[in-house]
């Protein structure tokens, strides 16, 4: 039910890097003798990818420590350098037979490297320096007799041939509810997509052995099998609060530590976020708009599947800016968000909620300075005199 158990499953984003180290230098391996490690031969495949180890603690069948590596038995499962530094990177060892005496011109690197995670497309090797490796508390360095650097990159539109998260929107000064835009990630029907009613459908729904190569979501309008809604909650004297609710509409997987990136102006004046863990990712020092926001550790890490469990949630206090922050013309909501790295889909800008009409005139007043501020009671105080008159 993980939705990143694979052979090798990285957090999706912009490129993977693997580097391969042939072989360490032959004192290392007489120390190995020399430290009475057995000598145990293995068949390996031709052909295949290794199979990823779990860890010591996990039923019993992780490998003994003994025999670990720095960085080994992941069980398939990596997670972001911003969420947790100690899970990002796994490695695993394995002794080749046959090489002789290792010489660049006459080595043939293998090629057409695949991580087996839909959306990655992995380079050829590029020799590198050879990788230092230190021993006994830095005491002792050996050295690789040779590394090679693999490149992966990740595209959303390899992984899958349509979105798999949509975004719907509401507010305290309006009562309609921006919903996900229609088959945002599919239309019931078409595409494989399969979806279940749990009004009318059994209790009880029989998955596919293998966990199905589509999502089994819950019916809706827009298909998706998450679905994040951004509430503005309340307005404060010098702040405003956000709630927002991450809700899994699949019945057939749960998404371990996810990540969940925001766009928005306001986030450079965050001031506290609850139930969340926060961290800011600033890629241009004079813009600080994008943030990441993940669950806290054993708490609302995993977000399980569809059901009444299948959502986790939050809310945010953020400064009113002064000069920048309004109301009005929907700038209170993101511009964009991501989910595990995926764009959602949002719904268009002309269908933000609005400010009713009696209150936008108010809010620009309030946005620009007091003087605006005294010009728009005294024309409104002119304008109801007329009527009077008038009448």
């Amino acid at each position: 039910m993980d939705s990143k158990r694979s052979a090798l499953s990285p957090r999706r984003g912009s490129g993977l890097e693997a580097a391969m180290d042939l072989a360490r230098r032959r004192g290392d391996m007489e120390h190995g003798r020399r430290c009475g490690h057995p000598k145990r031969k293995r068949r390996a495949l031709r052909h295949g990818p290794p199979s990823p180890l779990l860890p010591q603690a996990a039923f019993g069948r992780g490998p003994p420590a003994r025999s670990q590596v720095a960085n080994c038995c992941r069980g398939g499962v990596l997670s972001t350098f911003a969420q947790d530094n100690t899970s990002y990177l796994a490695s695993f060892q394995m002794a080749v037979g046959g090489l002789g005496t290792y010489n660049a011109s006459n080595y043939t690197m293998p090629m057409e490297f695949d991580v087996g995670v839909p959306g990655y497309t992995c380079g050829p090797p590029v020799e590198v320096a050879p990788s230092r490796f230190p021993l006994f508390g830095g005491r002792r360095i050996t050295e690789a007799v040779g590394t090679w650097n693999v490149t992966c990159t990740y595209s959303q539109f390899r992984a899958s041939p349509s979105p798999s998260c949509c975004v719907s929107l509401s507010s305290f000064y309006n009562d309609e509810v921006v919903r996900c835009p229609k088959c945002s990630c599919g239309c019931p029907g078409t595409m494989g997509y399969q979806c279940v009613d749990p009004e009318k459908e059994d209790p009880v729904i029989k998955l596919p052995a293998d966990g199905g190569g589509q999502p089994l979501v819950r019916c809706s309008r827009h298909m998706c099998p998450i679905r994040v809604h951004w509430h503005v909650k309340l307005s404060y004297r010098e702040y405003w609060r956000v709630k927002i609710t991450i809700e899994n509409l699949n019945f057939a997987k749960n998404y371990s530590d996810w990540n969940l990136v925001v766009v928005h102006p306001n986030l450079r004046s965050l001031a506290q976020v609850f139930s969340f863990e926060y961290r800011p990712l600033i890629q241009y020092p004079e813009f600080n708009d994008t943030g990441m926001f993940y669950g806290l550790k054993y708490y609302n890490d995993m977000l399980l599947q569809s059901g009444a469990n299948g959502s986790v949630q939050t809310e945010m206090l953020l400064h009113k800016d002064p000069g920048i922050f309004s109301f009005a013309d929907g700038w209170a909501f993101p511009r964009k968000i991501s989910f595990n790295g995926v764009d959602c889909v949002m719904p268009s800008p002309d269908e933000f909620p609005e400010l009713p009409r009696r209150a936008v005139g108010s809010s620009a007043a309030a946005a620009v300075g007091p003087k605006v501020r005294i010009s728009y009671w005294v024309w409104s105080l002119l304008l109801a005199t007329a009527a009077l008159l008038l009448y």
